[in-house]
């Protein structure tokens, strides 16, 4: 039986398998004032989330990291399901990035600024996954 990766794949994936995984499982049980911060800075940028309480929202964020860590690191999982995964849930990190006041240089700037540079670096994490698309989409028309 043939795996749905190829092993140029392997690299990007348990790095990042791995990473998110991690960060999942530390906050799978997140004190009141932790799920506090976490909710309070993504309702401040996605105001939607402001209607969930910050308890859920620290459990929802940390299964869901660890669903996508896990998606990452299990070789049966395409790479064009986890890499939509991981672009998915990059992009909503950097939003809140961009999104965040403080975050970047004064301006039109997405330089960061050292508040900043924490999040700015999930950037690595948006080109894995737009590679493991990519990488999907043109392995699929080699094959």
């Amino acid at each position: 039986m043939r795996l749905p990766i190829t092993p140029a794949e392997i690299a990007p994936r348990v790095a990042t398998g791995a990473f998110i995984l991690n960060s999942g499982l530390g906050k799978r049980n997140a004190d009141a004032d932790t799920a506090a911060g976490l909710h309070g800075f993504a309702a401040g940028t996605y105001p939607f989330l402001s209607k969930v309480a910050p308890a859920t929202f620290a459990k929802g964020l940390s299964t869901a990291e660890m669903v996508i860590g896990a998606a990452l690191l299990t070789p049966f999982v395409p790479t064009a399901v986890a890499g939509a995964a991981l672009t998915a849930f990059s992009g909503g990190l950097l939003g809140l990035y961009l999104r965040t006041p403080g975050m970047t240089k004064p301006g039109k700037s997405i330089a960061p600024t050292q508040d900043g540079l924490p999040v700015s670096k999930d950037v690595w994490m948006l080109g894995i996954g737009i590679g493991l698309l990519t990488q999907a989409v043109v392995g699929r028309r080699t094959r």
